[in-house]
């Protein structure tokens, strides 16, 4: 007898408990780079075969997985499951589901919610989200003018598809009549107009960043949800380069007011473009309201990765259930998960010289325990832990606890049995929490809210008078367009 998560205790008719072993699946993880393989490598462990087609790839995962040539189509037979990584399989992805193959990731409607940040803001505000004004622009000059004759503080971001260097570039205003942006964005024209052909200016406001995210199965969202803070710059107090991001902390909550203003609003729409997979909606929050700023549509990084660590349910069997539209009992750990990120030179550019230097190293632990050590591009050799690839992006340890700190102290003490040379990490991923709580807390968004499914047509909660000052001021701006 199952129980509905593929597990296969029951009774006989003896009376008797019979233990069914648990059916194993055929897993194929395609890739653009190397994102995905700690995943790929969990639900191998968990006894399941896996084969990663990955497009631009060297020595990662050596010695850890099974990576295939050719073209991944051919070894859509082989797979009872099919798992896209990242964005920009979207069609690929559409056209499998349709043919009746069970797929995790990527849809065409999903991609776009990620890559086209103007069309991506259109649908939140069009489901009843307070997003924030915006303007989308493929010319810098343009930019220049509407900064000038439409002075205030914005945030620069690239829109539509740009090389994996420079899709989380990010520029923050900090002066309030935009002249810091104007002059970066001049001074830098020549450069940033090869690379980020069409951005994004977003008027700025101050506030907690966190993100609301779930699974969905094609046809629900699979509860909890997920509640998590990222920290995207190199240096701990949010100094230096964007990077992506450098660790999150995270728990995993049933519906709060949070989520259901802002990523359980997508419910009807994910269901009508049949995703499936994990989306998440990154939002700067205060005592005004929720101000989504940006869809994830695909596993997060190193998201995925803490994921495992608060994650009781088997990974494999998630990912059948859900790529079959099947609802699942997710378990996960009650407290709180964070991963740090550790990366070496010349991460997060690009230095032929530090990437030749940082080639090959061995990566050691001064106890045989790698529990909550999870792979980057790393590979193994003669049993030993080696640096690969050329990104400089390596491990991602995780911890957890009953309180935040509790976590910090599992993850950092994790990192201390690590031996790697000229390794990198921030040193304060979770140390904010007791600030950032208390004021989620006071403002109501983790207060938890009845969830069974989203209507198909959403009401919009009731706003407050600061939300509604700010849709007037919206409006105004809205009418500045360049």
């Amino acid at each position: 007898m199952s129980n509905g998560n593929g597990n296969g205790n029951g009774k006989n008719g003896n009376g008797s408990v019979d233990h069914f072993e648990k059916p194993k699946y055929k897993f194929l993880f395609i890739s653009h780079e190397s994102l995905s393989g700690d995943l790929a490598w969990k639900i191998q462990n968990e006894g399941h075969q896996v084969k990663c087609w990955i497009d631009d790839v060297t020595d990662e995962y050596d010695g850890f997985l099974e990576k295939v040539g050719g073209h991944w189509k051919d070894y859509i037979d082989w797979a009872n499951v099919i798992i896209f990584d990242d964005t920009g399989f979207g069609k690929e992805a559409d056209a499998l589901r349709k043919a009746g193959k069970a797929v995790v990731g990527g849809s065409a409607y999903a991609d776009r919610l990620e890559e086209d940040r103007e069309f991506g803001q259109t649908e939140m505000k069009r489901l009843g989200m307070l997003t924030l004004p915006s303007w989308d622009f493929n010319n810098y000059d343009d930019a220049f003018t509407f900064i000038k004759e439409n002075p205030g503080r914005y945030v620069f971001k690239p829109s539509g598809k740009v090389s994996s260097d420079w899709s989380g570039f990010l520029l923050l205003g900090k002066e309030e009549d935009g002249k810091d942006i104007l002059e970066i964005l001049k001074s830098n024209k020549k450069i940033l107009s090869k690379n980020i052909r069409h951005f994004h200016l977003q008027k700025h406001v101050s506030g907690v960043e966190v993100g609301a995210s779930a699974f969905f199965n094609g046809e629900k969202f699979i509860t909890p949800t997920l509640v998590a803070f990222e920290h995207k710059r190199l240096f701990p107090g949010e100094i230096g380069p964007m990077t992506g991001e450098m660790g999150s902390s995270v728990f995993w909550s049933e519906p709060n007011v949070l989520f259901r203003d802002t990523t359980g609003k997508m419910e009807e729409e994910l269901r009508k473009a049949k995703y499936v997979g994990y989306i998440d909606i990154n939002c700067i929050v205060n005592g005004r309201g929720i101000y989504p700023l940006e869809f994830t549509a695909r596993f997060g990084y190193p998201t995925i990765n803490i994921q495992q660590e608060g994650i009781l349910s088997e990974w494999g069997e998630f990912m059948y259930a859900i790529a079959h539209n099947q609802d699942f009992n997710l378990r996960a750990k009650r407290g709180f998960q964070l991963g740090v990120v550790i990366v070496t030179p010349p991460f997060p550019y690009d230095d032929p010289w530090e990437i030749e230097m940082h080639k090959d190293i061995s990566i050691l632990f001064r106890k045989p325990n790698t529990d909550g050590v999870h792979l980057g591009d790393v590979k193994k050799v003669d049993d030993i832990w080696r640096t690969a690839g050329s990104s400089g992006y390596h491990l991602i340890v995780t911890g957890s606890g009953t309180t935040m700190e509790e976590a910090r102290r599992q993850a950092y003490g994790r990192i201390d049995n690590i031996m790697l040379v000229n390794m990198i990490y921030r040193t304060d991923i979770g140390a904010s929490w007791t600030n950032d709580s208390d004021r989620l807390r006071s403002w109501g968004y983790l207060d938890q809210v009845q969830w069974s499914s989203i209507p198909s047509k959403i009401s919009k909660s009731e706003p407050r008078q600061e939300q509604e000052e700010l849709k007037s001021e919206h409006v105004q701006l809205d009418a500045l367009t360049p």
